[in-house]
């Protein structure tokens, strides 16, 4: 129960207030954090995290009152607002907290937001996959691993890439061909499998692999961008032309309203059944998060998550 003494912070019409269990760390929150792209902090304090899970303490007008009590997953709480899920108590809009299946972890809820929503468009954005190829790149990630165990989900052969040969024994099941970039000849590796072409790339370092991504891609295939590490990438203009390729890229924070709501729908339903799976570390307590922070940094496998005290 939420102590007596603490004040709800203001909730306004068609919002919750909600209790928080754990908090789940995306690079992304690291990187708010540096102003990696140079845009300033946008508020001059702010509580980190946008992803977390708990229980619906209270809700604003216009929301049912039924929901109270409700365990829940949190998404998009420090996007474009200050008050992120490192805190025991978070307020977002009402759609931004989703019904956390029964059988699923605090801990995992934590942990479907941002990454699972970017890997869900990654995927989706341009149709169905059923009967696809989709080359997954940092298949390790946490988008890339969603986006492969949602991809294959749903009926696609998926083909993961690494970037060094020793990490390939760590791709999850539901990779069915593995690669890694380090390899003397990635391309031919891919093209092995789909010879010819992928349909769909689900792309975490444009500037690095545009060239790969080019040599393996179907006619019409999409490139779904969601990192780079140059941010200018260079890349043959023509190839991607002749080919008739599509690049898509990927702002979670401002994915269409109802590409959020199928994901989030989607991303209960595979975490429900047992279809998506997320690695994650022992929690650490709220007081260790810079330890947290430096272990998100360090580009640990394992996803990093904040027990709440309550």
């Amino acid at each position: 129960m939420r102590p007596a003494r603490w004040p709800i912070p203001s909730r306004g019409r068609g919002k919750f207030a909600s209790w928080l269990t754990c908090s789940g760390i995306n690079p992304g929150d690291i990187q708010k954090r540096g102003d990696w792209v140079g845009y300033g902090m946008p508020y001059p304090r702010v509580i980190p995290h946008s992803d977390g899970a708990g229980v619906v303490d209270a809700v604003g007008e216009g929301v049912a009152s039924g929901r109270i009590g409700e365990r829940v997953w949190v998404y998009g709480a420090q996007s474009y607002r200050a008050f992120g899920t490192a805190a025991q108590l978070t307020v977002v809009p009402a759609e931004h907290a989703v019904a956390l299946p029964d059988g699923v972890s605090d801990e995992a809820g934590a942990c479907l937001g941002i990454p699972g929503i970017t890997a869900h468009r990654s995927v989706f954005a341009d149709g169905p996959v059923a009967g696809a190829t989709v080359l997954v790149h940092g298949v390790l990630g946490g988008v890339g691993s969603m986006a492969a165990q949602l991809a294959a989900w749903n009926g696609a052969t998926v083909i993961g890439t690494v970037r060094r040969g020793s990490d390939l024994e760590h791709i999850d099941d539901a990779v069915t061909h593995r690669v890694a970039l380090d390899d003397t000849d990635p391309a031919a590796a891919i093209r092995r499998v789909a010879p010819d072409g992928v349909h769909r790339i689900v792309e975490v370092s444009f500037s690095d692999n545009a060239d790969l991504d080019a040599a393996v891609a179907a006619p019409e295939a999409t490139i779904a961008a969601y990192a780079t590490r140059d941010s200018r990438p260079s890349f043959d203009f023509w190839p991607m032309l002749f080919a008739n390729l599509t690049i898509r890229l990927l702002g979670s924070d401002d994915f269409p309203a109802a590409a959020k709501h199928q994901a989030t729908a989607d991303l209960s339903a595979a975490a429900r059944d047992g279809a998506l799976q997320v690695r994650i570390e022992e929690p650490l307590p709220l007081d260790r998060i810079a330890e947290a922070h430096d272990r998100v940094d360090a580009r640990n496998r394992a996803r990093v998550v904040l027990s709440i005290p309550s």
